[in-house]
């Protein structure tokens, strides 16, 4: 959302690309030999790597809107419907994902330059190089995360195989080492404080490893990485009091709040480099964004999950409005993201990839996971999401509110209601469907919901057929994803 980056690279930007961007996005241009020798032009290199997440193709748009449409709650319009039967992906969307492919690839790449240029760089210190290590690998590894989660197994590449174009597939388990040592690496480096807005810290190296390690059911290291973050004391719940609150959280100019643990940073000001997702969330006019947009993906307040939304819940005001977009009388479109500013269709919004909320979920999971059963502080963590839900004190209890361990006396109710709650406190971002993926509820999920069957290979992504025309370490026949 703010120009974060510019200064850090100002410099260097007038030898590479226009100096108005933020994020310098292009020194792989210039000639490694002559580059990443100083902290000017190691910072524009760091920077790169997050060029990425601004695609409509990943963060910016395409790559939220599916994982939304896979949920129980969420349809697809145009040519996102096909994915409403939850049959796999048809020709369009398998090549949207080959550009999420191609893209989160990309930023790998750029990351790996990093970590291979970073040792020999010759005019900055030992302990500049380790951090600006630590922070590629962190993103390295949050890229990997998000492929693995989508595809399982992929070839894997690293610093050492940088110019490797014929690389095998590894299994998931091989990529989930590499994003776990990535992490605990950048978790052990980073700086208390990052090096700008935006950028990662140690708390936020933090906040992703108790999310591996959730979907990878290693509960005690779950516990732990999420606890640290809380005993750190540096985030807290922004507190609202009426529904428009939540653009403290979510609004076009919500930046650097006590609950922002990590947003990619947008900003509609810098051409290019708007939040192009907000353009697929609403009407073709609607105050909320005033250019209009495509109403690609939309709910039905009759829908069971949304039907048993509790409408005092703060969030279901914030969240949902109703239009008309020939489908039904009872269609609503997410307002989550709107920017009522806005005169071009990009949103001047940020991605809130982790949000103190999310972190006291995942503690909360975790805890009960660990000791098999909910504990009053795993309930205690949920209810502060809940309260601050109906606009209440986060810390202070509220018997009319907070949920009760009596009332979710097993660890799968506890953990399905905990799941629950991230649902209501995450629709629109794109997370609820790998809550349900990780936690093998989605076909019961889905059936109970919308009465569908959903197969089994709309569980993963397949390898873009691109990949096996120009890698001839992969084998089409058997390292193609189930069913396509």
């Amino acid at each position: 959302m703010k120009n974060i980056f510019g200064l850090a690279v100002v410099c260097v930007m007038m030898a590479l690309t226009s100096c108005s961007k933020f994020l310098d996005e292009r020194p792989q241009q210039i000639a490694v030999e002559n580059f990443y020798n100083t902290p000017v032009e190691m910072e524009a290199g760091l920077n790169a790597i997050y060029e990425t997440v601004r695609y409509l193709s990943t963060f910016g748009g395409f790559y939220t809107l599916q994982h939304e449409i896979n949920t129980e709650y969420m349809y697809g319009r145009g040519s996102f419907s096909p994915m409403n039967q939850y049959q796999g992906l048809d020709n369009t969307n398998v090549g949207r994902v080959t550009d999420t492919w191609n893209n989160f690839y990309k930023g790998i790449r750029n990351a790996n330059i990093i970590i291979q240029k970073a040792p020999l760089a010759s005019q900055i210190t030992e302990a500049e190089k380790t951090r600006y290590i630590a922070e590629a690998r962190f993103l390295r590894g949050l890229y990997y995360f998000h492929l693995v989660r989508n595809w399982s197994g992929v070839p894997l590449h690293t610093e050492n195989n940088l110019d490797s174009i014929n690389v095998p597939k590894s299994s998931a388990d091989v990529i989930y080492n590499l994003i776990q040592e990535d992490l605990v690496f950048a978790e052990n480096n980073l700086p208390d404080n990052p090096r700008l807005v935006g950028t990662p810290s140690k708390w936020v190296a933090k906040t992703a490893l108790a999310e591996v390690y959730l979907t990878l059911k290693k509960y005690e290291l779950a516990r732990k990485a999420a606890w640290e973050v809380i005993e750190s004391k540096k985030y807290s719940l922004v507190p609202v009091s009426v529904a428009d609150d939540f653009e403290k959280i979510f609004g076009r100019d919500a930046n650097n709040t006590t609950e922002e643990i990590f947003y990619f940073k947008y900003s509609s000001k810098v051409s290019g480099q708007g939040y192009q997702y907000l353009a697929y969330l609403h009407a073709t006019s609607t105050s909320n964004f005033p250019p209009g947009g495509f109403a690609t993906i939309y709910s039905d307040s009759l829908n069971l999950f949304m039907k048993n939304w509790d409408r005092a819940d703060l969030r279901y005001r914030f969240t949902w409005y109703p239009a008309n977009i020939g489908i039904s009388p009872t269609t609503v479109l997410c307002k989550k993201f709107s920017d009522r500013q806005a005169t071009i269709q990009q949103g001047n919004n940020d991605y809130p990839l982790y949000r103190y909320a999310d972190l006291l979920l995942f503690y909360a999971e975790a805890d009960a996971s660990l000791n098999g059963a909910p504990t009053a502080d795993a309930m205690e963590k949920l209810n502060m999401v809940r309260r601050r839900a109906y606009g209440k004190p986060a810390t202070t209890p509220d018997a009319a509110i907070d949920l009760k361990i009596a009332d979710y006396a097993t660890l799968d109710a506890f953990v399905r209601r905990v799941v629950l709650e991230r649902g209501y406190e995450t629709v629109g971002e794109g997370k609820h469907w790998f809550d349900l993926k990780r936690l093998g509820i989605w076909k019961e999920t889905i059936k109970e919901i919308e009465g569908l069957d959903l197969a089994v290979k709309h569980m993963l992504w397949p390898i873009p057929p691109r990949e096996f025309n120009g890698n001839t370490a992969l084998n089409p026949t058997t390292d193609q994803n189930p069913g396509y």
